[in-house]
């Protein structure tokens, strides 16, 4: 779909005045708690958080591959009861590379409702504004109070693959803790 991407790497003699190391294979999931984007704990604190809607897509983490990990988690699974799924594609060209790869298939029949693409529930002035008191799991990309319609409502920021993980189980539940 995407021709091959240009690395922008530095000159073989380039010197620096710090390195930092980083071991990611030490990392846990992560989730961005209300209302600030930097008000982040590992997922397995806020696992057993009830949720009302999982959102998956708008301009962010609707990229093909964060399509396919959801799908991936999701196939042959249900949305838990109570639970709305809505996935945004990020474009056109996404949605119909989707379709025909299956992805979008297989998130409709775990009950996921397929939306238009772009920035969806968001920005909170359509389809899956939250109600009052209602919990948000997201991929997108803020969650300030009142983002999703509501300033009664709680926005959670994670990864597609939380997200779809959460889906199942109708609570924040970290994807590497349980059976995916």
């Amino acid at each position: 779909m995407q021709g091959a991407i240009d690395s922008v790497t530095p000159d073989p003699d380039a010197v620096y005045d710090q390195v930092v190391e980083v071991d990611v294979s030490t990392l846990r999931p992560q989730v961005a708690c209300p209302h600030r984007v930097d008000n982040v704990t590992a997922v397995a604190e806020q696992a057993g958080r009830p949720i009302d809607q999982i959102v998956i897509g708008s301009c962010t983490n609707g990229r093909l591959d964060d399509l396919e990990i959801a799908a991936r988690i999701l196939k042959g699974r249900k949305v838990a009861d109570g639970v709305r799924m809505l996935v945004f594609p990020a474009t056109a060209r996404i949605y119909q590379e989707a379709l025909k790869r299956g992805y979008l298939s297989d998130l409709m029949e775990a009950g996921a409702t397929i939306m238009n693409p772009g920035c969806g529930c968001c920005l909170g002035v359509h389809q899956g504004a939250l109600g009052d008191g209602e919990v948000a799991l997201s991929t997108t990309n803020r969650n300030f109070k009142g983002r999703m319609g509501n300033p009664n409502g709680e926005v959670y920021l994670c990864s597609p693959e939380v997200a779809a993980f959460s889906a199942v189980q109708g609570v924040i539940s970290d994807p590497t803790e349980g059976d995916r």
